[in-house]
């Protein structure tokens, strides 16, 4: 018996990880031993004082029941302290934090909340895939707006200004930026508050990488009167190392935080209490925690940066986050000729730049969510497959 799927489904494909991995899962089968340089899952542990904690209070008897909607207390105080701390940025822990199960939930539930049918939402290329599939899930259509290199990754209001604006209704901001690790200023996010507000839009700002290798984290709703155009998505699965954990965080006003609640609310029925209050126990760890993964992540760019230099490639030393984004060089027709060539003649797997959006095709993204060691054979891999 054939059961068709939804129409919704047509313009939406697997998700390019979820591919590559079955294909990577056959080539280990025949013996490759593939290295994965491509995927950004943090391979550290949280703190231990976190473990600890989630430990502890799953071994309580009264912290297994439903829990409530808009989250624990705890861990909304928890995140207001936090976002204080390190943002300088002034949230209600009651009205203007909820609590979600991973950020990427978060912006499937933004726009079945706010996206009708042939509404439109404003999408970085290149960019995060997850923006595109979750405004063509919900009804919406996408709009590309051009990162470039030339710009310095960053939006061109000019080019936006000559778009027709009058069905955008959200607009999807993310510094500091994956794929290309470019940090925000107070400049952009003000230019970017200024142009939403005069425009209608609502600015969907996706904000996971500020703690990594990032001296200055920075949220977008430090800038004023950003509260009334804009919302925050955060993540403790980056900077907190528990992306398995599906801890996320969405920070807006109160109005925002309520209306999304209207429609999460009836899609789960909270998160596990021990989950959150191990959450909570992680948003209050000291600079030291942050200065320790960095140090790693220090480490790990340098090896990224030789593999770069093996490939020709160029880039950027300033970029920020847990990855690597350079140039592909001009031998190469584009990013997923280079990436196919080191995974199958070297047993190494990059991630092309090209699944961010057409401005990536030229560019390849290595993850530095590895240790040191797989960077070193990955190293000699390559130099031996390029001898």
């Amino acid at each position: 018996m054939k059961i068709k799927t939804a129409d919704r489904l047509a313009s939406v494909n697997e998700y390019y990880f979820s591919q590559k991995l079955r294909e990577i899962d056959g080539l280990n089968q025949q013996g490759k031993n593939i290295i994965n340089l491509g995927i950004g899952s943090p391979d550290l542990p949280p703190h231990p004082s976190v473990i600890a904690t989630l430990q502890e209070e799953a071994a309580k008897e009264n912290t297994h029941a439903y829990q409530s909607y808009k989250g624990s207390p705890v861990l909304r105080n928890a995140v207001t302290a936090w976002y204080k701390q390190w943002y300088n940025v002034d949230i209600d822990a009651a009205n203007e934090v909820l609590p979600l199960i991973g950020s990427k939930e978060g912006i499937m539930h933004i726009c079945m909340t706010y996206l009708n049918a042939g509404d439109e939402a404003l999408i970085p290329n290149p960019g995060y895939p997850t923006y595109k599939t979750a405004v063509t899930l919900a009804g919406g259509y996408c709009v590309d707006y051009n990162l470039t290199e030339e710009k310095n990754w960053l939006p061109d209001f000019a080019e936006l200004e000559q778009k027709d604006l009058s069905k955008v209704k959200l607009w999807f901001v993310n510094y500091p930026h994956m794929p290309t690790g470019k940090l925000p200023t107070t400049e952009i996010f003000e230019k970017i508050i200024a142009f939403a507000k005069a425009h209608n839009i609502l600015v969907v700002h996706d904000n996971p990488y500020s703690f990594i290798l990032n001296e200055s984290p920075m949220s977008i709703l430090s800038v004023k009167e950003a509260m009334d155009v804009a919302v925050e998505l955060n993540s403790l699965s980056k900077s907190q190392n528990m992306a398995g954990w599906r801890v996320g965080i969405l920070c807006g006003a109160k109005e925002r935080i309520d209306d999304v609640l209207r429609f999460k609310s009836n899609m789960d029925s909270g998160m596990f209490l021990p989950v959150q209050l191990a959450a909570a126990k992680a948003l209050g760890l000291d600079k030291e925690w942050y200065d320790s993964i960095n140090k790693i992540y220090n480490q790990r760019k340098a090896k990224a940066l030789e593999i770069l230099d093996l490939l020709a490639c160029t880039y950027d030393i300033t970029q920020s986050g847990m990855f690597v984004w350079a140039k592909v060089p001009s031998a190469f027709k584009d990013s997923f000729a280079l990436c196919d060539e080191v995974l199958y003649n070297a047993n190494v797997f990059l991630t092309p730049g090209g699944i961010f959006g057409s401005n990536g095709n030229n560019y390849v993204r290595i993850s530095l969510c590895a240790p040191i060691q797989k960077f070193e054979v990955a190293i000699a891999r390559i130099k031996n497959s390029r001898q």
